[in-house]
């Protein structure tokens, strides 16, 4: 038994070994295919069906013989009247969690120009789950042009906020024709903040130089290794000023019925607070829209996916792989080992 516990620990190596191998050489044969941009695709699902299949199986256990027999009559009868009925209008809904970069945008864009596609602006309507806390200026201002994109061909948006759309993710939401926000939602934060450290006084404790060359007075304001001056301090503070005031406009001019210097002071409220100052509409969840909305609309979740190279799915399955087959050898060995 010891030694085929001995033998079973060297095979689980060696195998481990060569997987390996084989891993590295395809990354590298990999890396010298030139490469090439990434495909994605749009994948729809049904989230009507799966409310109806939730539903439906809610039904069957919990519901008697007779009370299931006279439900499933009376499903037969609207089913009947529907096929007469006129094609229900739809929702779409996309999901954006934002990151400090947004880099999500780039799944928005791909997934609001699907829509804009098929979509019928006297009927149909978009849901955006949205959760943010914020992020790079650049980016967001991308996002809330996106959402823009709906509003500009002149179909409904709601924004729901589940948890929390602060800062540049309140820059999405004001875009939208109705700001929907569960009760504990963070909502706000209409402000700007930048910070950098500077280690000028370390180097120059360890007598090490530090040159830095610029064209333009202004090109570097701040800097993390030179000796910070006031006149580029107060330089940095103007454009962080300018970028408060572009922020604060562009939420005025979506929603001009806020008081934007009460709110654009850089704080953030719970959402039954936000509903009184205006920066909501109404206090829910997004899940009782869709429950809501699924009554007359046939509801749809739109998603960009980016397709997996050959060797993104190859590296992947072999390390699952390798992990799995690990871990059952081990098991084994264990086993026969007294």
């Amino acid at each position: 038994m010891e030694f085929l516990y001995e033998y079973g620990l060297f095979f689980a190596k060696t195998l481990t070994f060569v997987i390996a191998i084989a891993v590295i050489v395809a990354i590298i044969m990999g890396a010298a295919v030139k490469p090439k941009a990434k495909k994605g695709e749009i994948t729809i699902d049904d989230l009507s069906e799966q409310l109806d299949d939730l539903k439906q199986s809610f039904i069957e256990n919990t519901l008697s013989k007779k009370e299931l027999k006279a439900h499933q009559k009376q499903q037969k009868t609207e089913a009947k009247k529907q096929q007469n009925d006129e094609p229900k209008s739809r929702l779409y809904v996309i999901d954006f969690n934002g990151s400090v970069d947004a880099h999500e945008v780039e799944s928005l864009r791909e997934e609001i120009t699907a829509i804009l596609t098929i979509a019928d602006k006297e009927k149909d309507r978009v849901l955006v789950r949205l959760e943010s806390g914020g992020g790079v200026v650049h980016g967001y201002g991308l996002a809330a042009s996106q959402l823009q994109r709906l509003r500009n061909a002149g179909i409904h948006l709601t924004v729901a906020i589940d948890k929390v759309a602060a800062s540049g993710g309140y820059m999405m939401a004001c875009v939208a024709n109705e700001i929907v926000a569960a009760p504990f939602a963070i909502v706000g934060s209409i402000g700007v903040i930048a910070q950098i450290p500077n280690f000028n006084k370390i180097l120059k404790k360890n007598d090490v130089d530090f040159e830095q060359i610029t064209a333009g007075e202004y090109k570097r304001t701040l800097t993390i290794f030179g000796e910070n001056t006031d006149k580029g301090r107060e330089k940095f503070k103007e454009e962080i000023e300018q970028t408060h005031g572009l922020f604060k406009t562009f939420v005025n001019e979506q929603r001009p019925s806020l008081d934007i210097d009460t709110v654009a002071t850089g704080e953030h409220w719970f959402a039954t607070q936000a509903f009184d100052k205006g920066l909501v509409d109404k206090i829910d969840t997004s899940d009782d829209i869709l429950l809501s909305q699924a009554k007359k609309r046939q509801i749809f979740k739109v998603k960009y996916r980016v397709k997996k190279n050959l060797s993104d799915k190859l590296a992947v399955g072999l390390s699952s792989g390798v992990s799995k087959a690990g871990v059952t050898l081990m098991s084994r060995l264990k086993g026969l080992n007294p």
